[in-house]
């Protein structure tokens, strides 16, 4: 690898301490990025699978710790590095199987693969999202919305040269919208939902029986609406007429918006019943669902990259007994019985009849999260979800 590309993911690296200090301001961007560069040299020794990921953010965190975490609690030896870890390279020698999360091809992982491949050992291809595919990316708000630098990062797909290889032949996915689009490449794919970590049990228990002991005093029903990173403001832009009908119908309704938003002027008349915030760590993000009535999950429907979406942000509040109204995608209709454990919506009118029920009906609302926090329980840890097939498959590729 020449000096070009050296300096290319510099650019990457600055773009993301750029975006970091912008989203989360100085202090907490500064000690996320401090954090991202002592994990670089974090040794993590042998074991039956090593998950490579491409960074420290929400995504390594349900896709490769906590999938890790759900691997350890069924038998095996797991483990998580950065890409960037200047001993990635060894650990061809100490570990079975090697998952690649959003991993860029640098000389590192390839010097990696290469030692991988002598070995016959097992790669595998993972994701939980369309940035593989730089065809989708012009469905991606996101994308439009990042600084020069960041977009380096994305030029020609995160890690399409590690999916192109034939040498792989398998992958794992959090959908199985996103499942089929691996399988047109003709690739054996196992669909591993994304699921709470045991930490994160612990957390949203202490959190929900805060809340049944001491309930909120006044009549107010607060909307929430978790964006997380920026590039959301067009999944907002579906539910912002449906929300002006709510806010003028119901006085005692107020909107609680996390995260980087842009909702425009047109709010202006609504400022004093709307609550913002920008990002927060993650106890912090869960003591805020927990003060949620209501969670929404909206995305524009049919958009390939908002259907690749998980059902995350359902069953976050759903562990916290906040019942969700989630756009009618292919993954939240599979998650969700619609009326039971949830709602999904797919028109403004559909979006407004199933909040104005949630509102006027506070029986119906909080029977409707209890049944969400049973099927999470059940079916969203790390503890309790299963992937057998996926199990197996992984023994038979361990020596």
């Amino acid at each position: 690898m020449g000096n070009k590309c050296r300096m290319k993911l510099w650019l990457i690296k600055l773009g993301k301490v750029l975006a970091a200090l912008q989203e989360e301001g100085l202090v907490r961007g500064g000690k996320r990025s401090l954090k991202s560069f002592f994990a670089l040299f974090r040794k993590v020794g042998s074991g039956d699978i090593l998950f490579i990921t491409g960074g420290l953010g929400d995504s390594a965190l349900y896709r490769s710790w906590h999938v890790a975490e759900e691997l350890r609690l069924n038998g095996f030896a797991a483990a998580v590095t950065v890409q960037d870890n200047p001993f990635v390279s060894r650990y061809a020698d100490t570990f079975s199987v090697f998952v690649f999360h959003r991993v860029l091809y640098t000389k590192n992982i390839a010097r990696l693969i290469k030692k991988i491949k002598e070995r016959k050992k097992e790669i595998i291809f993972e994701t939980d999202d369309l940035v593989f595919d730089r065809k989708y990316f012009q469905h991606m708000d996101y994308f439009r919305k990042m600084n020069y630098f960041e977009r380096k990062q994305y030029q020609g797909g995160i890690g399409a040269e590690i999916l192109a290889d034939p040498y792989v032949k398998v992958c794992t996915a959090s959908t199985s919208f996103l499942a089929a689009k691996l399988e047109e490449r003709g690739k054996k794919v196992f669909v591993v939902r994304n699921k709470l970590s045991k930490g994160d049990v612990s957390a949203l228990n202490d959190l929900y029986d805060r809340k049944k002991r001491t309930p909120r005093a006044d009549e107010k029903i607060v909307i929430g609406y978790f964006s997380g990173a920026k590039g959301h403001d067009k999944d907002f832009a579906v539910i912002a007429d449906a929300l002006k009908e709510i806010l003028e119908r119901f006085p005692k309704a107020e909107l609680f918006l996390a995260g980087p938003l842009g909702i425009g002027d047109a709010w202006r008349a609504y400022e004093k019943r709307i609550r913002r915030t920008a990002y927060v760590p993650r106890n912090e993000h869960f003591a805020n669902v927990a003060r949620t009535d209501i969670n929404l999950a909206p995305l524009e429907v049919g958009n390939p990259f908002c259907e690749s979406k998980s059902e995350l942000k359902w069953f976050e509040a759903g562990l916290l007994a906040v019942p969700t109204v989630a756009a009618a995608t292919k993954t939240f209709k599979e998650a969700i019985i619609d009326g039971v454990d949830g709602y999904v919506a797919a028109t403004t009118e559909e979006w407004v009849a199933k909040l104005s029920r949630l509102i006027e009906d506070a029986p119906f609302r909080r029977s409707m999260g209890e049944k969400a926090r049973e099927k999470v329980l059940e079916r969203y840890t790390t503890q309790t979800g299963k992937s057998e097939e996926y199990y197996n498959y992984l023994r038979s590729k361990i020596v």
